[in-house]
């Protein structure tokens, strides 16, 4: 059973850049795709992004598109979400999550049916 530790996660001006790590231990993310998910306060947890287990297939959601960029490095057991262009509506906690038992077919951003996850870090884009 994988678990995950999100890291990278802080204050940045609008406009700026973060990069998030999600970092997994007791297995190696071959065979899991990875999401990212945010949470904002007093709204529902939605999808970011998801990359698939092996042949880096990616689908973002409509707030990432051109923005930011989902990659998973298996060598290394860590996923990245790479955000550009921050803006303050993109507060939020960040959440990673991996899945190994859905196929890419049936994986999407709906935070449902996503098995493990971390436990979050906190973005906050303000000036």
């Amino acid at each position: 059973q994988v678990q995950l530790v999100e890291s990278g996660g802080g204050l940045v001006q609008p406009g700026g850049s973060l990069r998030l790590s999600c970092a997994a231990s007791g297995s190696t993310l071959d065979d899991y795709a990875i999401g990212w998910f945010r949470q904002a306060p007093g709204k529902e947890r939605e999808g970011v992004a998801i990359i698939s287990a092996r042949d880096n297939s990616r689908f973002y959601g409509d707030s990432a598109k051109g923005r930011f960029t989902i990659s998973k490095d298996n060598t290394k057991k860590t996923a990245y979400l790479q955000m550009n262009d921050l803006r303050p509506e993109d507060t939020a906690v960040y959440y990673c999550a991996a899945d190994d038992s859905r196929s890419w077919f049936h994986i999407n951003l709906n935070p449902a049916g996503w098995p493990y996850w971390g436990k979050g870090i906190l973005v906050t884009v303000s000036s």
